[in-house]
């Protein structure tokens, strides 16, 4: 039998248009060459406009997914996405303490794309509390960092200072995109404990996209379970969403979705 490729865990919600969630994150891990698994933490009703409603799993569910699957199948990487509960979160929390060399990316999402909200303060400060001193690198946006650092002054909080907050509650990269500030370009930049790694300057693409932040979070954990380190892996995911995003298509009447075997239509 060949060898398996890297096998990457995802923790997310159920997204049934295919764009963000638990079904971007396998297209994408899938798309840079690594075999996913998963484990479902919520159930959603949306469409590409927004989400309607939103049903947490049991924590016990969550747990139980995530156990038969990391004691039956070796895992390179753990990506994390939506968790829906702050007793999922506990859950997660427990399930890396048990798995401390597994590289985990936390992709904090607090809100879709419309802005519906998908964590709570409760969730929020759980995650804070309890999953970042676990994780290698962390992918907010630029509003998700400043909620999740419990910064005050909300717009106005300076990045850096955020992402050196974050770091302080033990996360070892913390990677700002910057597709909600303004200017022309992204600018996406990481930062460890020393400071600034790397900002890479991205050319804004026109439209409104849904799952670009499952995708980059999904890439970089791919890069990891390939055997990237950190800034590579952060580099090379940016390239494919960038590529992903530039090739995305609109099925619905709302967001454009990212095309995660964009590669296909070059053949």
């Amino acid at each position: 039998m060949p060898p398996s490729p890297p096998i990457v865990l995802t923790f997310a919600a159920s997204d049934p248009t295919g764009g963000a969630g638990l079904q971007a994150d396998l297209l994408t891990i899938a798309g840079m060459g690594c075999h996913p698994v998963s484990v479902v933490t919520a159930l959603t009703i949306q469409d590409t406009v927004g989400i309607e409603r939103l049903l947490p799993i049991g924590a016990d569910w969550v747990a139980a997914q995530a156990r038969a699957l990391l004691e039956d199948i070796p895992v390179s990487a753990i990506k994390l996405g939506v968790l829906a509960s702050a007793d999922n979160v506990a859950a997660v929390a427990r399930i890396l303490a048990e798995h401390p060399g597994v590289p985990v990316v936390l992709d904090p999402v607090l809100a879709s794309g419309r802005g519906d909200e998908l964590a709570g303060r409760e969730v929020v400060d759980a995650m804070r509390a309890q999953l970042l001193a676990r994780t290698r690198i962390a992918t907010p946006n630029s509003l998700e960092a400043r909620r999740l650092a419990g910064d005050s002054e909300g717009a106005e909080a300076d990045l850096a200072q955020c992402a050196r907050r974050l770091i302080a509650h033990g996360c070892e990269y913390v990677l700002i995109t910057g597709t909600h500030e303004p200017g022309a370009d992204v600018v996406n930049t990481l930062y460890s404990q020393a400071g600034t790694v790397r900002a890479d300057r991205w050319t804004r693409l026109p439209g409104s996209y849904h799952g670009s932040g499952c995708t980059l979070a999904s890439a970089i954990a791919a890069a990891l379970a390939s055997g990237r380190g950190v800034p590579e892996a952060v580099r090379d995911a940016q390239e494919y969403t960038w590529q992903a995003l530039a090739a995305a298509f609109a099925p619905g009447r709302g967001q454009f979705l990212p095309n995660r075997f964009f590669w296909h239509d070059r053949t």
